[in-house]
């Protein structure tokens, strides 16, 4: 319970009208989830303006309407708080509300196209076995120490994030470590948090459909690391050519990592194979579990996370190499009878799929085929879909097409794009089956001995959505029982 005073704090109000000391039990930008003396925030999003459900969340019992825009007609028993942004100020009166909980913790974000959900799984992991208690917010589950709870976006709403963070202050967290999506930069859902640091992974094409061009992309992610304050470190991957971008404007401490370039953190792979990564990482001779380069990207930011973080350089190495990766990220199966490697892999960009089907190629034996399974996501990107297309038919020996998360979109009509990118030279070794449960079925089939199986693009997830419907779907479970 607030005082609505209070909650101003850092926001800029440009207009009240009615009762200024109204007491706050809940905030929310549900106008469905408003009760008794719960502040409503009018939202404006891509699809819906939350402005148009402020009468639905005042007969829901709401005291206080947060908005950009005053209606024409104002109820005498509502006060109204103008501002310029409602989605920034949220965040700061969220931040308010819960008692700044990201200043009473140690927050790092990690931002990029590819490696976040991997990078805070290996964060959060190192960090416990280091002896500490821990929060993640990710986009395959969020936790309070060995507490799970589901997650339902990559980055969540200011509401929600403050609200979890709080938790993990009350639980008595030691550190949180969480993904930066654009969205969540550009819609101001981590407006009002205190990160004591940031990382870049790294850029490449996505999410076009959201943001309408690269440029506006890489600006959404800059912001992140613009906004970072002094008393943190910005740490960036400047084998990306876009790394040193990142971090023109940042106040932050820029510290850089590499494995080709000179850098504050440098690593230097010694050998790469299904028993992990031997890495020369900042001068010492280090094991993971992990496999392929784009793993030792990820294992080298959290390792240099870890030293900027003041943790002991030998006992990170240690932990770090017993840490697992995030789920659906490199999962594999092994068939020891027909020697038939799977794996599940949730590459759904052309960069991230290019990446893993490189670290096949290169663990893949003489005579070994590699059979790729992928499509393409409904309602997002279309750019993307004869660019994947194109990298499955050139780095795979059979690529077979097929359904993603359709969507709202027909899955034959995903397809038809994907078809653009087939090379003309690679139709023969091409299938289209648009039921993904039958082509990983078929990938499963026409492997031989020794062949590798990659499913790609959805990972984690364990569901197919359809029409607005999430159907059970799991990559990997359908794999294991094909393979044994």
């Amino acid at each position: 319970m607030k005082n609505l005073q209070s909650l101003q704090t850092n926001v800029s109000v440009l207009e009240i009208k009615g009762d200024p000391n109204r007491t706050i039990e809940k905030l929310t930008l549900d106008s469905r989830q408003a009760q008794q003396d719960s502040l409503f925030a009018a939202l404006r999003g891509s699809t819906t303006d939350g402005h148009q459900f402020i009468e639905k969340a005042i007969t829901n019992g709401v005291a206080v309407i947060l908005c950009e825009d005053l209606p024409s007609d104002l109820n005498p028993t509502i006060t109204y708080v103008k501002v310029a942004d409602s989605a920034a100020a949220l965040g700061f009166m969220a931040d308010s509300f819960y008692n700044h909980p990201s200043q009473n913790l140690k927050l790092v974000g990690v931002t990029g196209t590819n490696g976040k959900t991997t990078t805070v799984t290996l964060l959060y992991n190192l960090f416990q076995n280091l002896g500490y208690k821990c929060g993640l917010l990710s986009t395959v589950e969020n936790k309070i120490g060995q507490r799970i709870i589901p997650s339902t976006h990559t980055t969540p709403d200011s509401v929600a994030i403050n609200a979890l963070l709080a938790e993990m202050v009350e639980a008595g967290c030691d550190y949180a470590f969480m993904e930066v999506s654009s969205h969540a930069v550009e819609q101001r859902r981590i407006s009002g948090l205190q990160f004591a640091g940031g990382i870049f992974t790294n850029i490449s094409h996505d999410h076009l459909d959201y943001h309408k061009t690269f440029d506006n992309y890489i600006k959404a992610k800059k912001s992140f690391f613009d906004n970072l304050p002094k008393t943190a470190f910005a740490l960036t991957n400047v084998d990306d050519k876009r790394g040193d971008v990142m971090m023109q404007n940042t106040k932050a401490d820029i510290q850089r990592y590499s494995l080709h370039r000179i850098a504050d953190f440098r690593a230097k792979i010694l050998e790469n194979s299904l028993l992990g990564l031997r890495l020369e990482l900042d001068g010492a001779d280090f094991h993971g579990r992990l496999i392929g380069e784009f793993n030792a990207y990820n294992l080298l930011a959290v390792y240099a996370t870890a030293i900027l973080l003041q943790q002991d350089k030998s006992e990170v190495l240690t932990a770090l190499s017993n840490v697992e990766t995030a789920e659906g990220r490199f999962d594999y199966i092994f068939n020891p009878q027909r020697q038939i490697l799977g794996i599940v892999d949730y590459a759904h960009t052309p960069d991230a799929l290019e990446k893993v089907l490189e670290t096949v190629r290169q663990l893949r034996k003489a005579n070994s085929k590699i059979i790729t399974v992928v499509g393409c996501g409904g309602d997002r990107d279309k750019t993307k879909r004869p660019e994947m297309a194109k990298i499955a038919c050139n780095l795979s020996d059979q690529a077979i097409l097929t359904s993603d998360n359709p969507r709202t979109e027909s899955p034959e009509a995903i397809l038809k794009d994907m078809e653009v990118g087939i090379p003309e030279n690679a139709e023969s070794k091409v299938l289209i089956i648009s039921d993904r449960k039958q082509a990983i079925k078929t990938a499963c089939r026409i492997a031989q001995n020794g062949d590798i199986i990659l499913v790609a693009g959805k990972g984690h997830e364990k569901y197919q959505d359809i029409n607005g419907v999430k159907h059970p779907f799991d990559d990997k479970e359908i794999l294991k029982a094909e393979l044994q």
